[in-house]
C-alpha cells in the first residue's frame, strides 16, 4: 500500500472510531449478543427471517482476507472488520481503500480476496473476468452523493438541476450568478469565483454523480457522459472521498460532491438539491431509503443496480446509490470463501444496525433478503459453501 493509501486509510478508520463509539459504544457486543439465530434482531438490526439453517461461521484456522475499492463504505468496513475480528480473533480482514475502479480490478487481476464498488461491473468489465468465471455483486449499503460548498454565512444553499449541471460544466462560474440565486430568494450570495473539485481517481461515487448530471442536463449528456471517471470540463481532481472533502475545507468558494458520511465527518454544508417532485432536500438516510424503497420492484436480477436518480416522492433525495462487495461465485481458496461468506452474512444481518450512526442507509428488507440467498450461492470447487 502506498504511503498516501494508508494515511488516508488510518485517517478513515479514525472517523469510523468515532462514529462507532457514539453509535453503540466502547465495548465489543459478545458473540452471543451479535450472532443470533437466522431471523433475530440484534438492537436496531433489519435482518430478515431467512430460515431455521444456522448461520454461516468462518473458518476455524488462521485466515486473513484482503480486499480493496470503494471509500464510501471504508468507514462503515472498517468497524465492521474490528467488530468481526473481535468476535472471530482468528478472522483479519485488510481493506485498502483506494477507489471503485481500483477494486474492480483488483479483483478481475485476482491479487485480492474481494473487492468494493459503489459501481456495479459493466459488461465490458466482466469480459474481462478470468475465462468461465463469475463474480457476485453482493449489496451491503446505500448511501446519497451531496455536493458540499464552503460559503462562509451561506449555510443554507438551493439548487436545482440546471445550476449543479452549469457549475459543473463550467457556464456558471460565479456564486451570485442569477440561475443560483433565482433559488435561494433573500441569501446575498457572494461575488466570488466557484471553485469546482472533483475525483482524480476511478470512483463509484464520480458514477453516481454523473449518472445524475447524464439524466438531468442533455449539455452534460451530449459532452462528458457518465462513468467512474470522465473528461471534467471544469475545476480540480483530488483522490478519494476523504481528499475532496478535505480540499473543499480548506478552500473558500469551492464547491465538490461526495458521499454524505463523509460531509457529516468533515461538518461541511451540503446543498438542498430539487428532486423530481419539485422539492428541494438535503441529503439524509431517510432520503437515501425513500429512494431504494421506490425503485425496489425494479432491482435486477443480477444485482447491478444503476444508482437510482429521480426517484418518485416529496421527500425522496435525487442521487443515491448501492455499495457492493465483489467476490467470485467459485472460490478457489475454500477456507478463505467460507470466511467471506460468513462475514458477509453478519454484515447483512447484525452488521446493518450500524449504518445510521455512521451516516449510511441500511438495505431495503427485500433487497437484504436477496443478498442474503445470494451467498447461498458461492461455491468452493463447485460445491456450495452455505448449502
Amino acid at each position: 500500500m502506498s504511503t498516501s493509501a494508508t494515511k488516508r486509510l488510518a485517517a478513515l478508520a479514525l472517523l469510523t472510531s468515532l462514529g462507532a463509539t457514539a453509535c453503540s459504544g466502547a465495548a465489543t457486543p459478545s458473540p452471543a449478543a451479535t450472532n443470533p439465530a437466522p431471523g433475530a434482531t440484534s438492537g436496531a438490526s433489519t435482518a430478515p427471517a431467512t430460515s431455521t439453517q444456522a448461520a454461516p461461521e468462518p473458518s476455524t484456522n488462521s485466515i486473513t482476507l484482503q480486499g480493496a475499492g470503494a471509500t464510501f463504505p471504508a468507514p462503515l468496513y472498517q468497524s465492521w472488520f474490528e467488530k468481526y475480528n473481535g468476535r472471530y480473533g482468528n478472522v483479519q480482514i485488510d481493506y485498502q481503500a483506494n477507489g471503485s475502479g481500483a477494486g474492480i480490478k483488483a479483483i478481475t487481476e485476482g491479487t485480492v480476496d474481494f473487492g468494493a464498488s459503489d459501481a456495479a461491473m459493466k459488461d465490458d468489465e466482466i469480459a474481462k473476468l478470468p475465462a468461465g468465471s463469475k463474480i457476485v455483486h453482493i449489496p451491503t449499503a446505500l448511501g446519497a452523493v451531496v455536493v458540499i460548498y464552503n460559503l462562509p454565512g451561506i449555510s443554507e444553499l438551493n439548487l436545482d438541476s440546471a445550476n449543479v449541471a452549469g457549475i459543473f460544466l463550467g457556464t456558471i462560474k460565479k456564486w451570485n450568478d442569477p440561475a443560483i440565486a433565482a433559488n435561494n430568494s433573500g441569501a446575498t450570495l457572494p461575488d466570488k469565483d466557484i471553485l469546482v473539485v472533483h475525483r482524480s481517481d476511478g470512483s463509484g461515487t464520480t458514477n453516481a454523480f454523473t449518472t445524475y448530471l447524464d439524466t438531468v442536463s442533455p449539455g452534460w449528456h451530449s459532452s462528458i457522459g457518465k462513468g467512474k471517471e470522465v473528461n471534467w470540463p471544469a475545476g480540480v481532481g483530488a483522490q478519494g472521498n476523504d481528499g475532496v472533502a478535505g480540499g473543499v475545507k480548506q478552500t473558500e468558494g469551492a464547491i465538490r460532491y461526495v458521499e454524505l458520511n463523509y460531509a457529516t465527518q468533515a461538518s461541511l454544508a451540503s446543498a438542498k438539491l430539487k428532486n423530481a417532485d419539485g422539492q428541494f432536500v438535503g441529503g439524509s438516510t431517510e432520503g437515501v431509503t425513500a429512494a431504494a424503497q421506490a425503485a425496489e420492484s425494479s432491482f435486477p436480477a443480477d444485482f447491478r443496480q444503476a444508482p437510482i436518480i429521480n426517484g418518485a416522492g416529496a421527500t425522496t433525495y435525487p442521487i443515491a446509490s448501492y455499495t457492493y462487495l465483489l467476490a467470485y461465485l467459485d472460490q478457489k481458496d475454500a477456507e478463505k470463501g467460507k470466511t467471506f461468506v460468513a462475514f458477509a452474512y453478519w454484515a447483512l444481518t447484525d452488521g446493518q444496525a450500524d449504518e445510521p450512526g455512521l451516516g449510511y442507509a441500511p438495505l431495503p428488507a427485500a433487497i437484504q433478503q436477496k443478498a442474503i440467498d445470494e451467498l447461498h450461492s458461492i461455491t468452493a470447487g463447485a460445491s456450495p459453501i452455505w448449502p
